[in-house]
């Protein structure tokens, strides 16, 4: 059955290694049916693969061949929660290794241009700690961090001793 909501991903002819990529990087992801395009297109011919069902960590995805009008930006995201700095590394030094490209605050392009924040449990805690100095000093470390970093993140957060 066809999910009701389904996020569209837009790619130039490599859908299928998107989503192949995406599959045997992240848990609970695989890739579905793919559709070839039953005649020609203006960014492909009859045959080609047109569009592929996938999903990304359980979220329903459709990658469209669509051509090269369109590009990736930061404006959307897949936002990963990671549980300790072993998947952290596992899935930045993934999304890096292929091709893609590292940014700050935990966040990274894989190869297709589309971005994600890997994002350790540890730092969205001390963001969120009570003790707003705390808060801020996670913060401050955060900032100057491309791949996080939660052995820093937790000290900057207990502060100085």
């Amino acid at each position: 059955m066809t999910p009701k909501n389904t996020l569209c991903l837009w790619y130039d002819g490599t859908a299928v290694d998107a989503a192949k990529f995406y599959a045997a990087t992240f848990p609970d992801s695989a890739v579905g049916t793919i559709f070839r395009a039953p005649g020609d297109y203006p960014a492909g011919q009859e045959g080609d693969v047109l569009t592929v069902e996938f999903t990304v960590i359980g979220i329903p995805c459709l990658g469209l061949n669509g051509g090269p009008a369109f590009k990736h930006s930061e404006a959307f995201s897949f936002q990963i929660a990671t549980d300790d700095q072993a998947e952290t590394d596992r899935l930045w030094n993934a999304i890096i290794g292929n091709g893609g490209q590292a940014s700050e605050c935990g966040w990274c392009k894989d190869r297709w241009g589309l971005s994600w924040q890997i994002t350790p449990r540890a730092l969205t805690a001390a963001l969120a700690d009570p003790d707003r100095a705390a808060a801020k000093r996670a913060f401050d470390a955060m900032m100057t961090m491309g791949k996080i970093d939660i052995a820093a993140i937790e000290a900057a957060r207990r502060g100085p001793k």
